[in-house]
Parts: C-alpha cells; sequence; structure tokens
C-alpha cells in the first residue's frame, strides 16, 4: 500500500506492507484524511522533544471502513462499520482505562497512552475502542473532526468546567484557522457571545460567516475589547505563534480564563507574565490537547445536528502532501485541507 513516511525532514511516499491487526484492533481502509498543522511543525522540526524516532509514518485524522478485526475487537466494533479515527493524534492509541488519570477523564496522561499515526496511507490498524461509528449524516469530508474539531470541542468545554457561563463574552484567537473555525462554531453553540480573532480582512469575513458575534482583526482587538466588554471572560488561543497567546491573555479581565490550544514553535520561546501580573490579575492559565472519545461522540452529535460544519480550504491527493503543508504553513487557506485520493 502507498503510505506517506517522515525522514531527514522529508516527505516521501513509498510502498509499504499493509499494517497487521492484532488484539482489539481493527484494520481501516482510509478514505479521506486531514491535514493537521501539527504535520507541518513535525516536518519543520519544531518541536524536537515531542516526536517518535525517525522515519515515521504521518497523518492522524482519518474516517474509513472496518475490513478486517483483531481477536476481541468484535465487542466493539463490525466489519463494514464506517467510523473515525484520530482522537487528536496523542493519546488516540491506547490507554489502560484504570490509572487515575483514565478513571477521571484524563487518558492522555496516562503513562500506557499511544497516539494515532498513519492515516496519510491507504490503510491503518488501530485500537478499536478508540474508534467511534458514524452515522451516514457525516459526509467524508467531516474527517478534521477526528483532531481539529474534537481539540477544539475539549478545549471550549472545559471553560464551563471553571464557571465561564453561556451568555459571557470570549475570545477565540486564530478563529479563521483549522481549529478556531470549529471553536466559534461549538462556542457559540454552548451560548457564549463569541469575538474571534484573526489576520486580514479575507479571515474576518470567514470569521462572521462561521456566526461569531463579533470578527476583529488581531491589530485592534485589544482596543475593541476593552472598550465594548472591559476583557473577555477567557481567551482561546488557536494561533501558532507566541503573539497569539500573548494577546490572548491581554485580552483578558481579572480572574479570566486562558486555554492555550496552539502549538508555537519551541524556537518562538515563552509566553510572559510577571508574578506581580499574576498576583493582581489572578487568571486561571492552562493548556487544553486533543479530547476523549465519548468527547468525539458528542462532537460527533453537534455535527449531525447541523451545529458544527467543517470548512474546506483544500483538497488534495496524497501525492500533493508535501505542497498543502507548504500552502498551510503559509496560510493559503482557511479551515481545513483534505486528502481524499490514497491512491494518486
Amino acid at each position: 500500500m502507498r503510505a506517506v513516511i517522515l525522514a531527514d525532514g522529508k516527505l516521501v511516499i513509498k510502498d509499504v506492507p499493509k499494517p497487521s491487526h492484532g488484539y482489539e484492533e481493527a484494520l481501516v481502509k482510509i478514505a479521506t484524511a486531514g491535514v493537521c498543522h501539527s504535520d507541518v511543525h513535525l516536518v519543520k522540526g519544531d518541536w524536537p522533544s515531542f516526536v517518535r524516532p525517525f522515519p515515521t509514518r504521518m497523518g492522524h485524522e482519518g474516517i474509513g471502513i472496518v475490513e478486517e478485526l483483531g481477536p476481541g475487537a468484535e465487542k466493539f466494533i463490525q466489519k463494514g462499520d464506517r467510523v473515525i479515527l484520530g482522537l487528536g493524534g496523542s493519546g488516540g492509541g491506547y490507554w489502560c482505562g484504570a490509572c487515575e488519570y483514565c478513571l477521571s477523564g484524563r487518558p492522555r496522561l496516562c503513562k500506557q497512552t499511544k497516539g494515532i499515526i498513519g492515516t496519510y496511507a491507504e490503510y491503518i490498524s488501530v485500537w478499536v475502542k478508540s474508534l467511534v461509528k458514524l452515522p451516514e449524516e457525516i459526509s467524508d469530508r467531516e474527517v478534521p473532526l477526528a483532531c481539529g474539531g474534537l481539540t477544539a470541542y475539549s478545549a471550549v468545554k472545559k471553560l464551563i468546567k471553571f464557571d465561564v457561563l453561556p451568555g459571557k463574552p470570549v475570545a477565540i484567537i486564530g478563529a479563521a484557522g483549522g481549529l478556531g473555525h470549529y471553536a466559534v462554531q461549538i462556542a457559540k453553540a454552548f451560548g457564549y457571545k463569541v469575538i474571534g480573532v484573526d489576520v486580514g480582512q479575507e479571515k474576518i469575513e470567514f470569521v462572521k460567516s462561521l456566526g461569531a458575534d463579533y470578527a476583529v482583526d488581531v491589530s485592534e482587538a485589544a482596543e475593541f475589547v476593552k472598550e465594548k466588554f472591559g476583557g473577555v471572560y477567557a481567551s482561546v488561543v488557536f494561533s501558532p505563534k507566541i503573539a497569539g497567546f500573548q494577546l490572548g491573555l491581554r485580552l483578558m479581565r481579572r480572574g479570566g480564563v486562558f486555554v492555550g490550544v496552539g502549538m508555537p514553535a519551541v524556537s518562538d520561546g515563552p509566553i510572559s507574565i510577571t508574578p506581580l501580573e499574576l498576583l493582581g490579575r489572578d487568571p486561571l492559565i492552562m493548556a487544553s490537547a486533543v479530547g476523549t472519545v465519548e468527547e468525539m461522540r458528542e462532537l460527533v452529535q453537534l455535527a449531525v445536528d447541523g451545529k458544527v460544519k467543517t470548512h474546506v480550504g483544500r483538497v488534495a491527493s496524497l501525492s500533493e502532501i508535501s505542497q498543502v503543508l507548504e500552502e498551510l504553513d503559509q496560510g493559503k487557506y482557511a479551515g481545513r485541507a483534505i486528502i481524499d485520493d490514497m491512491t494518486k
């Protein structure tokens, strides 16, 4: 089968053996794969301590059909089932289910956790408990829900947990991007007053089309939020740049909630807040990564209900993957990119 391999900082397409499937695993024939900004960082080497040894297969968002089952898998899935897989890649391939992290709903932190990697291929073998069956209403073009959508959903959902109630103004930084455009829709579905922030008039118009209450350019966001609201109750940052994180902190009112989702290159340096600012503003600062299999089911239902929809800005074949990632890095399209032909 054809698969995309990353080695020595370059992507190559190789013919490799079809993967085997073991206990509680399924062989899935990939129909579509989503392209994630994290793939750009992996190719560029931006996260040197965050990746597995090379060479490695690429891609972690997929929709496909279950073709074969390993022993025990039939308890959870059946041949012919159409499924979505990914769970944000990290932590989506296995979790023990019995440790304190798994039992508290944070399986990504499980010591036995394994990621999902290898959806840029004709087939993938995956642990069946991470698969979510899809209804007919969800098309193959919705494949970026597997990571982009789920990561945005889990991040916005945290606001309720930390007492940012519906009706309050929240800022989505990077609102036109692959994750941000989901977050705008999800935050509106949850009942928040959404201020979408991005760069350039074209992206601002796109954010408006998503249903944001306000769409503001980065250059005007601080002044707008201060005058209109005196600060937002929460900033959810999807920007891949540290400047986006700093803006998110700046927009918050005292006691606000900051959720960092984007993953800037290590070379961008740290976010900056002095101890005095920390004391005076008393923010709650946290990260949010990926989501759980149950959150994936919840998100699928939101999509079925028409409250969340993927904006596909680029469609390509497998052989175009390097070009797609380059365009993504340059911000040439809004929303997400998908690979819909694994044979070319």
